[in-house]
This record gives C-alpha cells, sequence and structure tokens, in this order.
C-alpha cells in the first residue's frame, strides 16, 4: 500500500512544481515541454487514485468522498493542461 501511496504523492506533487518551473520558462518551446509534462503527471495521479479507489485501500467513507472528489478535479486539471498545450 504504501508504494501506491508514494506514487501519488509524487505525480500530484510534481503537476505543480513543473507549472511554477513552465511560468518561468524562457522559451515557448519549453513552456510547452513542462505544460506537457505537468499534463503527464496529472494523468498519473488520476490513475493512482483511481487505483486506491478501486483497489479499497481506503476505508473511511468520507476518505472515499473526497478522494473521489479529488479525481474529478485531477481529470479536469489533465483537460486544462490539455488545452494550454495545444494553444501554446
Amino acid at each position: 500500500m504504501y508504494p501506491i501511496f508514494n506514487q501519488l504523492v509524487r505525480s500530484g506533487t510534481s503537476i505543480g512544481a513543473n507549472i511554477e518551473e513552465a511560468d518561468s520558462s524562457p522559451t515557448r518551446k519549453d513552456l510547452k515541454y513542462k505544460m506537457v509534462i505537468a499534463k503527464k503527471e496529472a494523468a498519473e495521479t488520476v490513475y493512482w487514485l483511481r487505483l486506491v479507489i478501486d483497489a479499497g485501500l481506503i476505508k473511511n467513507e468520507n476518505n472515499i468522498i473526497k478522494t473521489k472528489e479529488l479525481l474529478v478535479e485531477c481529470g479536469q486539471i489533465v483537460k486544462i493542461l490539455g488545452s494550454i498545450t495545444r494553444k501554446i
């Protein structure tokens, strides 16, 4: 169980880090590259959240609800980052 949660934390925190790096990119090419990486990390986070839910790793009903909300929000982030990268 720990490796799954570890991967979830790593991919989830990487999204914001890559967006921050993209914000200070010196070129449009670098900006797009960092945003694409952020999108990939967001998609990976969706995977880990689904795995946590589907595997029943969370037992508390309130935590299950919150995790499902995070899954929806992360899916929205994937779409937003996809839109951004297409427009760059």
